[in-house]
């Protein structure tokens, strides 16, 4: 039974990739999409050109800067600090914390700043390997509207309590283990968590912080800056004078003068800090994203997506209610009927996947490598990329191809209409590159193009909600799998429906 089962759905694979190759729109329709694909990514990559104003002028920018675990971070702040020899730690009561903020500009060219600190503005505690960008650190902090956080390395990061008012802080430093510490009076104390420093040195660099990143609108990042109060301070293991560094400050054009500054104030016990920029990934920042290469993915689905729903359509034209395998009358009796239908049925859609998987590939591997070279060619920074990752998003847009196509050819046979599937798919994907709606990136099959993310979406960076600000709210493989998700639930049903009517 099991081998004639076999055999049957064997000769449906064969009749229905016999099918598919006879209609030359639909291998047009897979070259269009390939053709689509490719040439919008092209087009974008070869129009992006970034310039910088650095201390020796405007010029290209630089390569980004990479933390420990190859990530682009941002590494600026203004920063208070002693040298710290073994172990030891610092506790401190950050009092008060205020700051500016610009706004979109109310009379043009009139800078609009006005009083405020921006969510993810951090004050607090610091220990870091060295001065050096980019090193190895460890901090607990007070933020602007995220309460307390413990984070390390740029990329991690650990929620505490919800405060927004003073809190008191504290870092310990034992061999390569740093431990932070949150309190509301001093005196009981609770641990926010607790992170290794791998070949963390003798001597470290331990004090205060502050920083801020800018204010975020129009898909920009505007100038914030945030003051903190620190007093009740204590040091435990190190005893020098205060060391002042305004660590990753950017220079004016003229190379001497430092572009929005930071500061301390050392008044009555009480050190008054002012920092701008941020400790974190450089979502944005760190240069150009290749996700952003196949922009044109949308797009491309849509030649797939029709030829898929045809391929069902034109089957209901081309044989009548009741027939089976392409081209034949069914076998006697209706189970044997039924069973012949639903083969049927999986084999279009294995037909139908595998095709488009191949396009998806063809045009995946095409425009995403030539994609970024084109722009480093033309002197942009991008964003780093493992070769794991590279991987994944071209192989992950072609298994994103080949479930849009399984899922149009399901709904097509339910209700007949393929452009159902262009609805469910491009349509939430343009409206999340606009930053409209991007919520439907994580309940509709759109949720599939979160596969191609090239920069994660870090939860401690606020980025602004739509594709083009590299923002997907479903992790790669989560959003796939909604995806997938819909293609088997439309496939199914389809399969059902078919093997019911064919039994009457």
């Amino acid at each position: 039974m099991r081998s004639s089962t076999s055999h049957r759905f064997s000769q449906s694979l064969r009749a229905e990739w016999a099918r598919f190759r006879a209609s030359h729109g639909r291998a047009l329709a897979m070259a269009a999409s390939v053709l689509v694909t490719v040439s919008l990514g092209l087009l974008v990559a070869g129009g992006i050109r970034t310039t910088c104003v650095t201390g020796k002028g405007e010029g290209p920018c630089p390569a980004p800067l990479v933390g420990p675990d190859g990530t682009a971070v941002q590494d600026k702040y203004y920063f208070v600090h002693q040298p710290l020899q073994g172990n030891g730690s610092i506790t401190a009561r950050v009092s008060d914390m205020t700051g500016q903020i610009r706004l979109p500009d109310a009379v043009p060219g009139v800078r609009n700043v006005t009083e405020g600190v921006v969510p993810w503005a951090k004050a607090g505690l610091l220990v870091r390997q060295s001065l050096k960008p980019g090193t190895p650190y460890a901090a607990v902090m007070l933020t602007g509207a995220h309460g307390v956080r413990m984070q390390h390395n740029f990329t991690h990061d650990v929620p505490g309590g919800p405060h927004n008012g003073a809190q008191w802080l504290r870092l310990a430093r034992s061999g390569d283990t740093v431990t932070g510490y949150e309190s509301d009076d001093g005196r009981t104390w609770s641990k926010v968590g607790t992170v290794r420093l791998t070949g963390l040195p003798r001597t470290v660099e331990i004090g205060l912080f502050v920083t801020s990143p800018g204010a975020l609108w129009d898909m920009a990042k505007a100038f914030a800056q945030a003051t903190a109060t620190f007093d009740q301070i204590t040091l435990r293991g190190a005893n020098g004078a205060w060391r002042r560094d305004d660590v990753g400050v950017a220079l004016e054009s003229d190379g001497r003068t430092p572009h929005h500054p930071g500061g301390v104030v050392e008044s009555g016990g009480k050190l008054i800090v002012t920092g701008g920029g941020d400790i974190g990934p450089a979502a944005v920042e760190g240069g150009v994203r290749a996700d952003l290469m196949l922009i044109g993915g949308g797009l491309g689905l849509i030649p797939v997506l029709v030829a898929a729903a045809t391929f069902v359509t034109a089957e209901r034209r081309r044989r009548p209610s009741g027939t089976g395998l392409p081209g034949g009358p069914l076998p006697a009796g209706p189970p044997a009927a039924g069973a012949t239908v639903a083969g049927a049925t999986v084999a279009g859609a294995t037909v139908v996947g595998a095709v488009a998987f191949v396009a998806g590939l063809v045009s995946s591997g095409i425009v995403v490598p030539a994609g970024l070279a084109m722009v480093r060619a033309n002197r942009n920074p991008v964003q780093p990329i493992t070769l794991a990752t590279e991987s994944r998003m071209i192989v992950g847009y072609a298994a994103l191809t080949a479930a849009a196509a399984v899922l149009a050819l399901g709904l097509a046979a339910l209700v007949r209409r393929g452009v159902v599937a262009i609805a469910l798919v491009v349509v939430p994907y343009l409206l999340a590159t606009a930053g409209v709606a991007p919520w439907l990136l994580m309940v509709t099959p759109a949720a599939g193009f979160a596969i191609t993310q090239s920069v994660p979406t870090f939860a401690h960076v606020d980025v602004d909600p739509s594709l083009l600000g590299g923002y997907y709210p479903l992790a790669p493989w989560a959003g796939l799998a909604v995806t997938c998700g819909y293609a088997a639930a439309a496939l199914g049903a389809a399969t059902a429906v078919r093997r019911r009517k064919a039994r009457r």
